[in-house]
């Protein structure tokens, strides 16, 4: 018979039954209670139980309903579960109190009130709650057993190879010496570093109403201000597969090819407003929007010029193709083709902007990637200026880790750039004292050894250097024949490109007192090797006429897009045109020589015989 036909037998309605004085006990036993208590049992309802067991007997059938519940808590939650059966138990009880049943014991001063089943139930809990201490004793004695035991192995392992001390990681788990790192392509972070995030992004509003742009950039942030983008015609198409490598390439439609010819016209007319008009029907027209970003940034207008330089390069990143990747330093383009040349000088003006703006660190990345594109061949020879970037973003490790790692295939100490500013990274490097004392004073004799076999292979850098620093040498140093005006003007024309290059761009960072104390040391020290008759100032003067006859091409697109006065004026005469009206260099030649027709035939590299010196080891004189 159901609960509902009893009740209604009785005449009594749901939730309306009288409470007992034992309505709330219930009593948990098994076999053991049983067997102890046996005729103890006091008046209740028998539930059947399992095979062979007495059943739970409570008063109230309602307490039936959480009676599994709370079994399997007292075993589980151990201290918790019996808490909560005691304080059951106990207000169970304290209501049958006045009939006499429990037992009442003296300690001390305190009288303690013990029921037969709260004694039955609290004993067997803490039964329970000793087996499994017992347990998680054992596991854990265990577990440190288990962790001493491999311990002592890799211990035995250690002393059995030698390996007992640290080391740094295996050249298969370091990155590649090119790894472009996403966060760094992004100014803002290099800015927050130094001023902080509320002084980069205080001045910037909330953007209200902004403009729906078709994917996330790494390059440049679209700007609300930017014209709607819409697909000019430019994409990218994967060529070939090989060895690892992905060879990409930028290609036009029939429209952006008609927008191509217009912007060439509007070149040759040596009118900026042309390309205005141009941009106006085409916005996002690569070539116009690097021209006249040249025209603004001559007319003084930097704020212009650079957020043209940042269209363009997001018009070119919108159309890359899904397989190109930044950062992984395995895609190609190659420079040969004009519609990939856009790409190489969008990255460099922008680089150069974000030099001027005060990030060197977010600017080495851009030179990382534009090296990335195309390494072996180098067409706009960032290694000229990478070893500055790296100096200046204080960043010696990775310019000391480039030298050792291209050293061998590359030829790097024959560019007078490679050979001072290494030196003078492991030098700064020495100058920090959170160094070991004798790792300080390795790097420092490496520094000495370096600056000296630079001294002695390019002695005509010494005097011009002092002279940009400001410093007057001493006689015995300005009147030797070594350092004398003679090792200047007998350097080849190549050369003395070359070094007027590094001048112009680095003789800053050598005006520290302390580097101007050490490079004083080395000069002298220098001075007597020469009077010693040591044969490497004969060798090393006899390469100095064999290798630098004639800068291969990609030197003179370096020094063209540098702009660094020193340099253009030892271009040969060809090179160094610049036509000029109104004042605004539109430079045709440049752009017909680095962007369009020229450089598409190869020639022989100036740098004859030995490996080249870092620049086109393997494909001299190629566009």
């Amino acid at each position: 018979m159901s609960r509902r036909a009893l009740r209604r037998l009785r005449g009594e309605q749901r939730g309306q039954e009288p409470l007992g004085p034992g309505a709330l006990q219930f009593v948990l036993r098994d076999d053991d209670d049983a067997e102890e208590e046996g005729p103890k049992r006091g008046p209740g309802v028998r539930v059947p139980g399992g095979t062979g067991k007495e059943g739970v007997h409570v008063n109230n059938r309602f307490a039936l309903i959480n009676i599994e519940d709370l079994e399997d808590d007292a075993v589980v939650n151990g201290e918790k579960s019996d808490c909560v059966l005691a304080h059951t138990v106990a207000s169970g009880n304290k209501a049958r109190a006045p009939s006499g049943g429990p037992e009442t014991k003296r300690d001390g001063d305190m009288i303690k009130t013990v029921f037969p089943e709260q004694s039955n139930v609290s004993g067997k809990l803490r039964k329970k709650k000793k087996k499994q201490r017992n347990k998680k004793s054992s596991t854990a004695e265990t577990l440190e057993n288990g962790l001493e035991d491999i311990d002592r192995i890799l211990e035995r392992i250690k002393d059995s190879s030698g390996l007992s001390h640290p080391g740094p990681p295996p050249p298969s788990s370091r990155k590649h010496v090119l790894h472009v790192e996403h966060r760094h392509l992004n100014p803002d972070t290099e800015l927050k570093r130094y001023f902080g995030a509320r002084a980069v992004l205080g001045e910037q509003r909330p953007r209200q109403r902004q403009r729906v742009y078709p994917k996330c950039t790494w390059l440049t942030t679209p700007k609300s201000t930017w014209p709607r983008y819409s697909k000019p015609g430019l994409s990218m198409r994967l060529l070939e597969s090989k060895k690892g490598l992905s060879f990409f390439a930028f290609e036009h439609s029939e429209d952006y090819q008609q927008a191509q010819h217009k912007f060439l016209v509007a070149v040759e007319s040596m009118e900026p407003n042309n390309i205005v008009v141009l941009l106006q029907t085409s916005p996002y027209h690569v070539d116009s929007l690097l021209q006249l970003s040249d025209a603004c940034r001559f007319q003084d207008d930097q704020e212009m010029a650079r957020d043209l330089t940042e269209r363009a390069l997001y018009s070119m990143e919108c159309a890359f193709h899904p397989l190109f990747s930044l950062t992984s330093g395995t895609c190609r383009l190659d420079y040969r083709r004009p519609e990939n040349r856009s790409f190489y000088l969008a990255l460099y003006k922008q680089m150069s902007f974000l030099e001027k703006r005060g990030c060197p660190r977010t600017a080495l990345e851009y030179c990382k990637l534009i090296l990335s594109l195309e390494p072996d061949e180098d067409p706009l020879c960032m290694l000229l200026l990478i070893d500055h970037l790296s100096l200046r973003a204080r960043n010696y490790e990775y310019l000391i880790r480039l030298f050792q790692e291209w050293e061998a295939h590359r030829n790097l100490s024959q560019l007078p750039n490679f050979a001072f500013s290494v030196s003078l990274a492991y030098f700064l490097l020495s100058q920090q004292t959170d160094l070991p004392e004798q790792e300080l004073s390795s790097t420092r004799e490496k520094a000495s050894t370096l600056i000296q076999q630079a001294l002695i292979m390019f002695p005509g850098v010494l005097m011009p250097l002092l002279e940009y620093c400001s410093v007057r040498p001493d006689a015995a140093v300005s009147g030797h024949r070594f350092f004398g005006p003679d090792a200047e003007i007998s350097q080849p024309p190549a050369l003395s490109q070359l070094v007027s290059l590094y001048l112009g761009r680095s003789h800053f960072l050598w005006k520290e007192p302390a580097t101007m104390s050490w490079l004083e040391e080395n000069v002298r020290e220098v001075l007597r090797t020469v009077d010693a008759g040591d044969p490497t100032v004969e060798a090393c003067e006899g390469r100095r006429k064999v290798l630098y006859q004639r800068a291969p091409r990609n030197i003179h697109r370096h020094v063209i897009l540098s702009e660094i006065k020193e340099a253009v004026a030892v271009l040969p005469p060809a090179e160094s045109r610049q036509p000029r009206k109104h004042g605004c260099p539109l430079l045709p030649v440049i752009i017909a020589k680095l962007r369009h027709g020229g450089g598409e035939a190869r020639g022989r590299s100036g740098w004859r015989s030995e490996p080249q010196p870092g620049l086109e080891p393997a494909h001299a004189g190629r566009a």
